[in-house]
């Protein structure tokens, strides 16, 4: 055998070696890619705004979530401005110190939760059952949260609201619920159910609300009776005026004797009825006037925000992929 056929010979093993491992490669590599074909097109950048990306991720969960609180199907243009418009209020947000923190974050969605009578965690149960990610709602709170803040502290003197509008818009409206406001001083009291009593437990209780209801005729009488009670409390006094509370709500105190009890309700803590400690007329605004303020300075706060975003797409480096 001569050097050169030894040459080949001893070089082929380590040929075939190489080989073999590059095609164990390519093999795992294609395995990789094949188990992966969502995640991959997952991540594609749709657009770039001032250079942060949008992907079509962000699309599809953003889609997802509109749908859930709309009820409708939003068009992919619409969810893509809308992410858009989002990365311009928070960047902008940021360029005059308006820049939320993760906790700021988590309060504004705790709270969300919180007027949907569920915690946070429920919340996040919800979106999960719907495949939405928290992250991609708290996304959403950021950006409002931010804008707002920052629109209403740029432009504060122009969105101020005078008095002589709020009088001419009020005008039309002659319900005399509406055209006079009081002050109600409250005391909530709560009789304990415990947490999965029989039905019988709980009308016991109410039962027993209004034998205290029919006794009790001031608020002194009433905590003296609750404070004495070992499964019920009197909650601390509260002061509300007429636009502060939803009509039904006002409509049943301005019905209550002062020093008595609303008429008991089932909650989740057990029994709960009101005290009215005292109602007054006041100079605040009437449900009415409150009414109109708020019409108006939403319609002067849509209008500057509307003014100021596009102001901001006209600046912006918008690149679509």
């Amino acid at each position: 055998m001569t050097d050169s056929n030894m040459s080949v010979e001893s070089t082929f093993p380590r040929l075939a070696r190489a080989c073999a491992t590059h095609v164990a490669v390519t093999i795992l590599l294609a395995i990789f890619v094949l188990a992966v074909p969502t995640r991959a097109h997952a991540q594609t950048v749709v657009v770039l705004v001032s250079g942060e990306p949008i992907t079509s991720m962000d699309v599809e969960q953003r889609s997802k979530l509109t749908a859930l609180i709309t009820h409708k199907a939003p068009s992919r243009q619409e969810v893509i401005q809308e992410l858009i418009d989002e990365k311009l209020k928070i960047r902008e947000g940021k360029k005059f110190g308006v820049d939320l923190t993760t906790s700021d974050i988590d309060g504004a969605y705790e709270n969300m939760a919180s007027r949907m009578r569920m915690n946070s965690d429920q919340l996040t149960k919800v979106l999960a059952a719907q495949g939405i990610r928290p992250d991609t709602l708290k996304q959403r709170l950021n950006a409002e949260t931010a804008w707002s803040a920052l629109v209403r502290g740029r432009y504060k003197q122009s969105l101020l609201v005078a008095e002589k509008d709020i009088q001419n818009a009020a005008a039309s409206d002659t319900q005399p619920s509406q055209t006079e406001s009081f002050e109600y001083q409250v005391r909530p009291v709560v009789l304990f159910v415990p947490k999965g009593s029989p039905p019988s437990a709980v009308e016991q209780r109410r039962k027993e609300a209004e034998i205290l209801r029919s006794k009790i005729q001031s608020c002194d009488e009433a905590e003296g009776y609750f404070r004495a009670m070992r499964d019920g409390t009197i909650r601390d006094l509260i002061v509300k005026t007429s636009a502060d509370l939803p009509g039904a709500y006002r409509e049943t105190l301005d019905k209550t004797q002062i020093g008595r009890m609303t008429a008991p309700e089932v909650t989740k803590q057990g029994i709960e009825m009101v005290v009215l400690c005292d109602r007054k007329t006041t100079t605040a605004d009437t449900p009415a006037k409150r009414a109109a303020r708020d019409k108006i300075f939403a319609q002067k706060y849509e209008a500057k925000s509307k003014a100021y975003l596009d102001d901001l797409r006209k600046s912006a480096m918008i690149e679509y992929r």
